[in-house]
Formats: C-alpha cells, sequence, structure tokens
C-alpha cells in the first residue's frame, strides 16, 4: 500500500500509545526515501540529576526511531523486526528544548541492519552519535 507522509507519520505516532515513546513524548516527525527524524523535549523528566538531559533518555530515542525506521523500510508485515545493540556516543549537553534524532541505514540486510542515527539540538549542534543493529526475521505462519 501507498500511504502519504502525513499517513506514514500518524500510524507511527498512533504506534507509540501506552508506550516508552509516549511516556518520553517522543514523535516522528519526518522522513524521506532513505530517512526518518523524531524528536523529543527536554525536560526535567528526562534529565540527570544535575540537570542535563541523561544519556539513556537520548539512546531510548535513538533505539526508537532507529526501530521506527526498521519497521517503515522493511517488510514489518512478513518479518518480526528486533534491535540487536545499541551504542552511544554523548558528544554535548543540554538542559532543555528538543533534540531530534535522524535514522539512516549504513547496511539495510536481508537479515541484519545497521542505522546510523545522529542526535541533535534545535541549532542542529550535534548531540550524540548512536548505531543501532537489527535483526529482521520471517514471521512464522
Amino acid at each position: 500500500m501507498n500511504y502519504s507522509k502525513a499517513q506514514v507519520l500518524e500510524i507511527a505516532n498512533k504506534a507509540s500509545k501506552n508506550t516508552l515513546m509516549e511516556t518520553l513524548e517522543i514523535e516522528v516527525v519526518d522522513y524521506g526515501d532513505d530517512f526518518l527524524v523524531s524528536r523529543m523535549p527536554v525536560t526535567p523528566r528526562v534529565h540527570q540529576p544535575d540537570g542535563v538531559l541523561h544519556g539513556g533518555a537520548t539512546a531510548a530515542l535513538a533505539e526508537s526511531v532507529g526501530s521506527f525506521a526498521s519497521h517503515i523500510f522493511l517488510d514489518a508485515e512478513k518479518n518480526m523486526i528486533r534491535g540487536l545493540e545499541i551504542t552511544a556516543n554523548h558528544l554535548k549537553s543540554v538542559k532543555s528544548g528538543f533534540i531530534y534524532a535522524k535514522a539512516m541505514f549504513i547496511h539495510k540486510g536481508r537479515t541484519t541492519q545497521l542505522l546510523d542515527i545522529r542526535v541533535t539540538d534545535e541549532d542542529n549542534n550535534l548531540i550524540s552519535v548512536c548505531r543501532l543493529s537489527t535483526i529482521s526475521l520471517p514471521k512464522k505462519q
């Protein structure tokens, strides 16, 4: 089926109801032929005790956008897609505003995939560089 961009964004965001993504207020905001972008507000709910963004919240945003990308760009109707490993290198602190995570495939194999996820702030400063590997296996009939 062919969906409009607005329909894809709506479907992705509805899938977040009653999940960690809803708890962290992560929303999918853009996608194209080879990328997907999500954003998350930086508020005290996702801070470390010293008042800056918690790296675990950043990793949760990265894994969420990478998983959404895998589901959108791979055949999730026929395949079970799961994350295998996430890595995150945190480069800059953030106290408020929004952060954006853009996921792009480095490798899109039949069974394993590797995504590059760049997390930036509202001024496009690089906050974290993440990698997510996923696996795609046929669903049992």
